[in-house]
């Protein structure tokens, strides 16, 4: 569909809650989203688009067509969208990280020796659950915190089978373990040290602390100094753990704090996760910024606590979530769990709201601040340019030969100005015998838009700038080539200077852009000059020096490829062999081949 149609096709949407999904020409899902009225949300994308981010601008210029689904309420929409999301993982939605999953602790204190154990998901098998941690990295983490601090087995032993049979092993020695395999531990200390790991879990450490310290008194006044000391050592293990190794965000938090704020580049997303009044973690994850942060947030929201299975009591929320209603109603049927959204107004939970903010903006600085001046200088480019559309993707081309042999061609790719080295591309070019420039760059591109008209993989995306190393007149055979494919796309020639910095850019017809008294972009396009200037000289190089290697030694009697090798691999370069005695040359072939290499380096010379 053209935009036009697309338009007319938004607005004949009915004035009803439902889902749509974005499409390409390909009849990919690139985006997934919800609204209250089809008509109203839909309609949107294809009218205003100068309002639009570049994220956004992306998204819609390719769309091709869309398909629609209603829903008899916001409710049924808003799990539709949910389950869309899931099974498609649209490019342009905003999706959380979830590459490993939201892995458990598992503690069932019936059984005679129980250990903590990692679980996927939570069974009703009578055991006690904990977390969900954030990834299985840090479940063992826990494990092995508590494992240490209560001196808890950490070998392959079965208990009690294998209690009184061996020797203990070494972290026994080491003070790691308390030795359970040895005759002498009882079940019930066992069992007991179980119950205090378990208090730990819960998140329960004062109690858990009283209790250590009032049976390390007890034991100092009965003089069993002993037992004192140990109570001691564990009463200053629990207290020094950080709670952060230990705290669980979803069976244990009764408040979640949501933060949120963005930069001109990037948006941060953070969960404070608070117990009993105490911040205990703080999850955060940095995402690309948008001009919708309330839809943004719904989003994350959603997909954070679904992911998790688990949510607190009470969300506290930066603004409004327009389906938060019906969303308390999805986890509620979904988790069995009642929870309240809420936008802090005042009091306590305003400053916990700030609070989370304030996290939140620390982030997004602390990760963004190169590419908000990133972001800044392209922008900044596309103003001086006068062009239509942020310049998201750039290729820059350049030709590297010697007198005209061993003709290559870079391709170089840079994505919101950042060098994307896995789509650069290089060209030998074909059929040409002398040193044409002009020729080769022609070449060059009708190769890669051909590719590109035939949808071939690697050649699918197409830039929003072509930058031709060369003047006026490269720029202009450029765009003469493109417009005979029916291809239209700004294209500037990259200018140097006596030193052989870029000092302009030219279009095809010869109007020159200075760019030297605007230092960000200046170093922008000089950056993007070099690496394509690398790329193709470097493949250049390997090129001809094969073809040297080659042809030096071919063209002597009575070598060929496997005395060709042999002498390349024992002297390592042609220099090597050029300045080789006779004698050296013998250790490698026969007397009669070496005397041929010989006399054929010093005729040479």
């Amino acid at each position: 569909m053209t935009r036009e149609e697309l338009k007319l096709a938004a607005l004949s949407l009915p004035y009803e809650p439902g889902v749509y999904l974005m499409k390409d020409a390909s009849d990919t899902v690139i985006y997934v989203g919800k609204a209250k009225k089809l008509k109203n949300r839909v309609s949107q994308y294809f009218q205003d688009t100068a309002s639009h981010n570049a994220k956004t601008r992306r998204m819609v210029s390719l769309v091709d067509h869309f398909e629609t689904i209603r829903a008899a309420s916001e409710f049924e929409a808003l799990v539709l969208e949910c389950s869309l999301i899931k099974h498609y993982m649209p490019k342009y939605n905003i999706l959380l990280k979830d590459d490993k999953g939201y892995p458990y602790l598992r503690l069932d204190l019936r059984e005679a020796y129980p250990r903590i154990t990692l679980a996927n998901r939570v069974k009703n098998d009578g055991a006690k659950y904990f977390g969900p941690y954030g990834s299985r990295g840090r479940s063992q983490q826990v494990i092995d915190t508590i494992r240490t601090t209560f001196r808890l087995p950490g070998c392959n032993k079965s208990f009690p089978r294998d209690i009184g049979k061996d020797r203990p092993c070494l972290n026994y020695h080491l003070g790691l373990c308390a030795g359970w395999c040895r005759a002498e531990k009882t079940q019930a200390e066992y069992h007991a040290l179980m119950e205090q790991a378990q208090l730990l879990l819960e998140g329960r450490q004062k109690p858990l602390c009283d209790d250590l310290r009032a049976k390390m008194e007890q034991a100092a006044e009965q003089l069993d100094f002993e037992h004192a000391a140990l109570y001691r050592d564990r009463l200053k293990a629990i207290e020094s753990l950080s709670q952060k190794q230990l705290v669980t965000a979803g069976t244990m938090a009764d408040t979640d704090v949501i933060g949120w704020y963005q930069t001109e580049a990037k948006a941060c997303f953070t969960v404070l996760h608070f117990i009993g009044g105490n911040l205990m973690d703080k999850e955060y994850e940095v995402l690309p910024a948008t001009d919708e942060p309330a839809e943004a947030l719904s989003s994350l929201v959603k997909q954070y606590y679904l992911a998790r299975n688990a949510a607190p009591k009470r969300v506290l929320l930066p603004f409004v979530m327009e389906d938060a209603a019906p969303f308390a109603q999805l986890l509620l049927e979904k988790l069995e769990l009642k929870v309240r959204f809420i936008v802090a107004q005042r009091g306590d939970s305003k400053k916990l709201s700030e609070l989370a903010n304030k996290n939140a903006q620390e982030e997004a600085e602390r990760a963004t601040s190169a590419a908000e001046r990133l972001s800044g200088t392209m922008t900044l480019l596309q103003n001086m340019l006068g062009l239509p559309h942020y310049p998201a993707r750039m290729e820059a081309y350049d030709i590297s030969n010697t007198a005209g042999t061993d003709i290559v061609a870079s391709m170089t790719v840079f994505v919101d100005g950042k060098p994307k080295k896995s789509d650069y591309k290089r060209f030998k070019v074909e059929g040409l015998d002398d040193q044409d420039d002009y020729g080769s760059m022609r070449q060059v591109l009708c190769r890669r838009f051909c590719h590109y008209l035939d949808g071939d993989k690697g050649f699918d995306e197409c830039p929003d700038v072509l930058l031709i190393d060369g003047g006026a007149v490269h720029a202009q055979t450029v765009k003469e080539a493109l417009d005979l494919m029916g291809i239209h796309l700004p294209i500037y020639g990259m200018v140097k200077d006596n030193r052989h910095r870029t000092r302009a850019l030219v279009t095809p017809d010869g109007q020159e852009i200075g760019i030297q008294a605007t230092p960000a972009v200046f170093a922008l396009i000089g950056r993007i000059q070099e690496e394509t200037h690398r790329f193709a000289i470097t493949y250049h190089r390997t090129l001809r020096s094969k073809r040297v290697k080659g042809s030096q030694l071919d063209g002597i009697e009575g070598i060929g490829e496997k005395r060709r090798l042999a002498l390349l691999k024992h002297f390592k370069s042609i220099t090597a062999i050029r300045s080789a005695s006779l004698e050296e040359l013998e250790t490698v072939v026969p007397h009669t081949a070496a005397e041929k290499v010989f006399a054929y380096f010093r005729s040479e010379k």
